[in-house]
This record gives C-alpha cells, structure tokens and sequence, in this order.
C-alpha cells in the first residue's frame, strides 16, 4: 500500500471521529495514530527518529 492510500485512510479516520465524537475524539485519533506510526517504524527498524524531521532529498543532493 503506497503513502498515498494509507494517508487517505487516516484522513477518512479523523474526518469519522471529528464529525462522531467532537473534537475530543479527533485529537485522540491523531494522537494514538502519531504513537502507532512512530511504534510501527520502530518495529519495522527504523529506530533513528531523526530521520522523521529531515528530508531524505537534501541528502541525496549533497
């Protein structure tokens, strides 16, 4: 599944809980969908969480 999709779902995830459970309910499905995305790359391997905030073209370019 590209990024692309699994972004949608999230999109279509937080517009449910927004519009069901108020706001409330939007920032804990951000929320526990942030710590379930740093846990998953964690798992996968990827434990530098640096690379989240830097972008991987500026070091292709150097």
């Amino acid at each position: 599944m590209n990024m692309a999709v699994v972004g949608m779902i999230a999109g279509i995830a937080l517009a449910f809980a927004g519009y069901f459970g108020g706001f409330g309910a939007f920032l804990l499905v951000a929320a526990l969908g942030a710590i379930g995305f740093v846990v998953g790359r964690w798992v996968d391997g990827h434990r530098d969480f640096g690379s989240l905030f830097h972008s991987h073209d500026r070091e292709r370019r150097r």
